[in-house]
């Protein structure tokens, strides 16, 4: 029995205090720690083109102003400021603070700045899904925020694999304050699966002990890995460096916490988060059966495997569909039935009845999305250039996914101005928020007209792609800052056209769809909705009683 072990009660008993008597179950209830967001790891043998692809759909309410952060070269003694709820700045209610300061490196890369920065100008790209965690592991002493440990890996990391290192050392020696997080960890070989939790509430910076619990897997080159709001790092081999990573007491807090006896096999997820629940397996199901059919996993799986070899090589189009799925075609098609309305809405509003229900089921395409994208790295071009990250605004299905390069030194003005709370036509993610709200009316009828439009720019960004980068290949030879300028030059462009015919976009709907008319032409309700709300029944004649009052005199 270690030493510590005689601290668990205490653990235990603190825990309780800090979570406000919470439940230590397995969170068998989207109530309690549904998570929001949905991230992939597409390896390099596994896509169309040899590239290496993370994905992620910032769903919630979150701050998706985007700004380029160039690289500096620093004194010795500086240092850089830890923050927290910096992923909410663009809400005016919320006060962003300084938790501690760290010291600076000597030189910081080029980084992009979004709620859970995502690129650098190295093509390490970062998608994020929160897991949650046992509340016992909560650490209010910690530092660290998973969207800090973002920011710093990507000003210092030149591979995933350095990228994560970092983020574990940083976690354990300054404190992890998150819940539980996963991050999707990818450069232009290699994709990691990198997930962090607190280490308890107990921790202190002079305590000698890690202030956080964290592994980290390689996905396989030929495979496909999502993650959907929980953890799924099972099984850890660190005698294999180059697949596995953890830190130093991944297998003893474990122990000293009560959650593993030792003995049996040791699987991290079962251990610190054993979050069970429709609300994450399904996405799971949903991304591996629609890449792996052949393998027809149940829908009502308990555990799906860490990673998938696909039936056939996946695209980034292949990527955004998925993203922009509500289980169409499925069981579970949030375009049906009654719950859908007359027209094939797949949105679910939150409700606070019922609380002890399973709840709606969650697609992987949400109207509360923040931000979503798409990204690339690939070995064979510059960093400047085989990055590329395929941006929306707002939710997948409504959006368009726009082309921004690793080398890029700005973005359009309109992807930095967002207010939640001010409708303003300065703004790309209102231009995207508000024709998907729009649509919410008429459902049916206007995502036929979304799609159209989104293939539209897509098509021509894709048809665009090889002579773009073959140009910018050439000019990188002899000048790299002049591919830089070209490459930031048709990002901006492609990005400033989209929004501002999207606005057109926007106003053309608002005049076709309206009052219920199609151009004023009656759209009417479907058959089989009249049936479902017994359309008329009130109205028919029959339902009258033969009763005639007299005129009063």
């Amino acid at each position: 029995m270690r030493k510590r072990l005689t601290l668990t009660a205490a653990i235990l008993a603190l825990a309780v205090l800090a979570a406000g008597a919470a439940d230590f179950s397995q969170y068998a209830s989207p109530d309690l720690e549904p998570g929001e967001c949905t991230a992939l790891i597409i390896g390099k043998l596994a896509s169309t083109d040899g590239s290496v692809m993370t994905s992620h759909t910032c769903d919630g309410n979150y701050d998706s102003r985007l700004t380029v952060v160039p690289g500096k070269s620093f004194k010795p003694g500086e240092t850089v400021k830890i923050l927290k709820d910096l992923l909410y700045s663009d809400n005016p209610s919320v006060k962003v603070t300084v938790l501690g300061e760290i010291p600076q490196v000597e030189k910081t890369y080029t980084y992009f700045q979004i709620a859970y920065p995502f690129m650098n100008e190295n093509q390490v790209m970062i998608g994020e899904t929160t897991i949650g965690n046992k509340k016992e592991l909560n650490n209010p002493s910690g530092m660290f925020y998973i969207e800090q440990l973002e920011a710093i890996a990507l000003q210092r990391a030149k591979t995933a694999r350095e990228a994560v290192k970092i983020m574990g050392e940083l976690a354990e020696k300054y404190g992890y304050a998150d819940g539980g997080e996963c991050l999707t960890v990818t450069d232009a070989n290699e994709g990691w699966v990198f997930e962090c939790l607190g280490g308890g509430p107990l921790w202190t910076k002079d305590s000698g002990q890690p202030g956080a619990v964290w592994a980290a897997v390689r996905v396989p080159d030929d495979k496909i890995f999502v993650s959907a709001n929980r953890s799924r790092i099972g099984e850890l081999d660190l005698s294999k460096p180059d697949w596995y990573m953890a830190s130093p007491n991944v297998f003893s807090l474990a122990q000293d916490m009560g959650f593993w006896d030792g003995k049996s096999t040791f699987r991290f997820w079962e251990a610190y988060a054993p979050k069970d629940n429709p609300y994450n397996s399904r996405r799971e199901w949903r991304v591996y059966s629609a890449f792996a059919p052949s393998r027809n996993f149940d829908p009502l799986a308990r555990r799906y495997p860490f990673a998938v070899t696909p039936d056939k090589k996946v695209s980034v189009q292949d990527v955004m569909a998925i993203y922009r799925d509500h289980y169409e075609g499925t069981q579970f098609d949030l375009t049906k039935g009654v719950e859908a309305g007359p027209f094939g809405n797949p949105n679910r509003w939150a409700t606070k009845s019922a609380p002890n229900s399973g709840g709606w089921e969650r697609a992987i395409s949400m109207f509360r999305c923040s931000y979503c994208f798409v990204s690339q790295a690939r070995s064979w071009l510059p960093d400047a250039i085989g990055g590329v990250l395929w941006f929306g605004e707002d939710a997948p299905h409504a959006t368009v996914y726009m082309p921004i390069y690793a080398g890029v030194t700005a973005v359009p003005k309109s992807l930095g101005i967002q207010n939640r709370y001010a409708f303003s036509r300065d703004s790309a993610w209102w231009a995207f928020d508000f024709v998907e709200n729009w649509a919410n009316l008429s459902y049916s009828y206007m995502i036929k007209d979304i799609k159209a439009k989104q293939a539209q720019y897509e098509g021509e960004f894709f048809a665009m792609q090889g002579p773009v980068e073959a140009a910018a290949a050439a000019m990188y030879k002899t000048d790299p800052a002049l591919a830089k300028s070209f490459l930031t030059r048709y990002s901006n462009d492609a990005i400033n056209r989209v929004v501002g015919e999207w606005w057109n976009f926007a106003d053309e709907l608002v005049a076709k769809y309206n009052d219920g008319y199609l151009w004023y032409k009656t759209k009417g309700y479907p058959d089989e909705w009249l049936a479902a709300v017994k359309y008329g029944d009130s109205a028919k004649f029959d339902k009258y009683k033969d009763l005639i009052y007299p005129d009063e005199k």
